[in-house]
Parts: structure tokens; sequence; C-alpha cells
């Protein structure tokens, strides 16, 4: 037990011992590499104030440092600060990181910058519940395993979450907020992501690039930035109930991706809905359940919640702006008009692309849309979400 005042680091911890911290305790690295090493198992660390790591990447500098033979430790309930990277899950099986407050050093080029937590080849860690702002990327994991990020919230940072090359693993119920992206999900297969909240990131609040057989569900995307989805060569991956709202392009579909499911999703206030540059003909809906668009017209008439008619998010003049962009310019001219009444006349005209066969009058309710950040003011009445 450390008592109130400034304990001199760097330290490092060679035996199992449970490591904590009256009020007022803080441990100093001076700057100097590792504030605090672990290389030994079942170490806890808890209530302390860690600070003031080294500055190299090379090094692995952090506030925390678990090394592969720190199978089991705890590092909980700490405030993290001024830290090149707050906790470096380095190798360390079944580590726990949970309940922290980690404020990041900023470094003039954000490259230079380390994450709030950064995971490698350490199967069975899990983050969970941690409060993460400044640095590069809230949690970062790379070449890993059967993890668990849970509850977590990111701002203030690059990307939220970053996943690369992660397996069998699950990413729930984290917010991120006011990030350059969410949660960034690169080379990495089976995958649980649900009941995540992307709440004002600029770019894109979810991308999936390599991303493979995962299950995408629940999550909310709010006052959306340039994408909600971002899809790229990702393939038999199943979207399910999830929100998506006022973004300039509400899911993005490009490079090959085959054998996705979208179903009970709802796509809101997009500026496009769906932008799929493409000739295949692809039906968004799953056993006769499709999904809401907040711009569809269609009408129900038997009353069973279905449209009656099929919705197209795109025509042939958007497939003509995406190739050739200075075609704008016509968007207003008659010529272009006719061509869209031509398509509404003959069906047959249509590029191929995305079709809800079975589009939803009533969106999904979706428990992660009804997050609401209390540092935001609230929304006039007219924009507020559901």
């Amino acid at each position: 037990m450390l008592a109130s005042g400034v304990h001199d680091g760097p330290v490092r911890i060679d035996h199992a011992l449970s490591l904590e911290g009256e009020p007022g305790a803080i441990v100093d690295g001076h700057g100097q590499g590792s504030t605090i090493e672990v290389t030994a198992p079942n170490v806890s660390i808890r209530h302390l104030s860690i600070r003031g790591s080294g500055r190299s990447l090379a090094q692995m500098d952090a506030g925390v440092f678990l090394n592969q033979n720190a199978a089991g430790a705890v590092v909980e309930a700490n405030e993290l600060t001024d830290n090149l990277v707050g906790v470096y899950v380095h190798g360390a099986p079944g580590a726990i990181v949970r309940a922290n407050r980690i404020t990041g050093w900023v470094a003039p080029n954000l490259n230079d910058s380390g994450n709030g937590v950064y995971v490698w080849n350490a199967p069975g860690a899990q983050i969970i519940d941690n409060d993460i702002d400044g640095g590069r990327d809230g949690i970062f994991t790379t070449t890993s395993r059967n993890n668990v990020f849970h509850g977590n919230r990111m701002h203030g940072v690059r990307f939220a979450v970053h996943y690369m090359y992660t397996q069998d693993s699950e990413v729930s119920d984290n917010v991120s907020v006011g990030n350059h992206a969410g949660f960034v999900i690169m080379y990495s297969d089976r995958l649980t992501v649900r009941g995540n909240v992307s709440d004002g990131d600029r770019d894109h609040d979810m991308l999936f690039n390599f991303a493979n057989g995962s299950r995408i569900e629940g999550n909310a995307v709010l006052h959306g930035g340039d994408q909600c989805v971002f899809i790229y060569n990702a393939n038999k991956n199943r979207f399910v109930g999830n929100w998506f709202e006022g973004c300039r392009i509400g899911i993005h579909f490009t490079a090959g991706s085959e054998r996705n499911v979208m179903t009970g999703n709802a796509f809101v206030g997009n500026q496009t809905q769906v932008m799929y540059v493409g000739t295949r003909n692809l039906d968004w809906s799953e056993h006769g359940r499709g999904n809401y668009w907040s711009d569809n017209p269609a009408f129900d008439l038997n009353g069973d919640g279905i449209a009656d008619t099929a919705y197209r998010p795109n025509d042939l003049v958007d497939q003509v702006v995406w190739r050739y962009p200075a075609a704008k310019l016509l968007l207003n001219s008659p010529a272009v008009q006719l061509v869209r009444w031509a398509q509404s006349a003959f069906p047959n005209l249509h590029p191929g692309g995305v079709i809800d066969s079975a589009p939803l009058m009533r969106p999904p309710e979706v428990s992660a849309a009804h997050y609401h950040d209390t540092s935001r003011p609230p929304l006039p009445a007219a924009e507020a979400g559901p």
C-alpha cells in the first residue's frame, strides 16, 4: 500500500503482489521508460495515479507495461496521465484492464503519440469500462485472439477502437465520441461487434476492411460524419438491427464484398443512403424482412409492416455521378430528370445495385440509438433522434 505523495519510478514488479494506493498516491516515471513494468504473473495494480513515462515508441514506453510473463495481471481503477501508452498489454494472457481513466500524451505529430491501451498477442485479455482521452488510438489491438473490449468510452483520439489481425473476439457496448473515426476493424475474422455507439465521429463511424465472418448487431451511429459504414472487401458478415443516422453516406459498399447479410437495420436521414458502385444485384433482405429507409415513400396497404414495393437507394444517375463527379453540374437539367422519369416508368432500365425487396415501414428498436451524451447540448425537437 503506497501512502499519499509522489513515489519515484520507473518501477519493475518481478513477483506476484498487489500494489495499491491510498488517495493521492502517485508513481512518477520522470520521463524514463515505462513508469511501472510488470514481469511476473498474478500482479494487481489499483487506485494509483501513474504518470510520466518515456516517449519512445521503439522501446514501448508506457504508464503500465505488462510483458508476456504478466499472465492474469489486473490494472484497475487507476488514473494514467502524461504517458506515451497508457497500458501496454504485450503478450500478457488473461490480463484485465478495467475502470481506469487514461489521458494520453498528444505529440505535435499525431503519429508520434501512443495509444490509450495497446494489446499485442494477449489471448483472453479484457479491456473493460475505461475512459480514454487523447493520444493516437483509444484501444489498438494486433495479432491477438479471444479478447473482450467492453463498456469503454473514447474521445479526443484518432480511432476509438482499432483492430488488426485479431480473431474470435468481442467489441461491445463501447462509446466513441467526436473522434476521427469510431470502430475500425481490419484483417480480423469471427468478431462480435454489438451495442456500440459512434456519436459525432468525423470520417468513418464504422469501417470493415478484410473483416470476415462477423456479426455486427445493435450498434448505433448518431450525428454521423462522412460515412456511417464503409465496407471494403469484407465478406460473410451479418449486419442486423443497427441504426445509421446523419451521415453524408449511410453505407459505402465496395471492392467485391460478398455474401454479407443486411436485415433489420435503420438508415435515417443520410444524404445518400447507399453508395455501391457495381453491376451485381444485391438484395438486402432476409426471409422476407429488409431494412428501414427514412426516405422511402412506399405504402403498406395490407398492414404487415413491409412496404408494398421494393426500395432502390440508387439509380443510373447516381452511378454516373460517382464515376464522373463533374456530372453533378447537370443534376437539375431536363435531360437528367427525363432519365429518372424513364427509370421509374421502365424498371428494367435500372443498373445493377442494391435493392431491398422487403423494406420495413417502421425502424427497428435499437437500444444503443437511445444513448445520449450528457456533454452535448440537447438537440432541437425537430432534429432529435428516436
